[in-house]
């Protein structure tokens, strides 16, 4: 097992996707991206604006 299977593996692990179906796995994976997307595309201009104004 390399280093990135160890890792996929620890996610499904932790985060409990183990035992769910790989099309659960990948809408519960793509969800998460796209939520952690939203939050750094949102807040990161922002927070640059803030940063520099001061």
């Amino acid at each position: 097992m390399n280093w990135i299977s160890r890792k996929i593996h620890l996610y499904n692990v932790t985060m409990g996707l183990y035992m769910l179906d790989w099309w659960e796995r990948y809408l519960f994976t793509d969800i998460l991206v796209v939520v952690l997307l939203w939050f750094v595309c949102f807040n990161g201009p922002r927070s640059a604006v803030n940063f520099y104004s001061r």
